[in-house]
């Protein structure tokens, strides 16, 4: 009870609805009733992602937002593979295209931090490692990997993938 209504205060001190802390806790979530089912595409696509089969996955996720161009994670999807395939500056329209639809994507916040930093942009990744720590009050990995990364290159570690 008491670490319920601890979440509950944490969510409502935040500016979230207790709905959308029952839904998972995104910026504007949809009502449980109102979820479409994942994309086949998107789901294969983040699973050849995983295979680091970068270059397959693209076209997938092209027709993901060709039927749904607000599409966010998807967006930040066709950055990684287009940045893990080796070009850092290919992968920014996207990352720039997840963030355009949702400036709050923790995800496209680290990953766009991490390709500034291959791109041997150190400022453009502290832009982001900030605007990760106001999103993240309680911490959260996106932070963490973006934050270690950006030390790494600091101690003269090149930024890879």
């Amino acid at each position: 009870m008491r670490s319920t209504l601890f979440a509950m205060m944490a969510v409502l001190s935040l500016g979230c609805s207790a709905g959308a802390f029952a839904a998972g806790g995104g910026a504007d979530p949809q009502p449980a009733a109102q979820i479409k089912p994942g994309d086949p595409n998107f789901a294969q696509a983040k699973t050849m992602i995983e295979a680091k089969n970068y270059k397959a996955a693209l076209p997938l996720l092209q027709q993901v937002v060709a039927k749904d161009p607000r599409n966010a994670d998807a967006y930040n999807l066709m950055g990684y593979a287009v940045r893990s395939s080796g070009d850092a500056n290919g992968s920014l329209q996207y990352y720039q295209q997840a963030l355009a639809i949702d400036p709050r994507h923790l995800g496209a916040h680290e990953y766009i931090g991490e390709a500034y930093l291959m791109l041997n942009r150190p400022a453009d990744a502290q832009q982001h490692l900030a605007r990760l720590d106001s999103l993240c009050v309680f911490g959260c990995t996106e932070y963490r990997m973006l934050k270690a990364a950006i030390a790494n290159y600091s101690g003269g570690k090149r930024a890879t993938n």
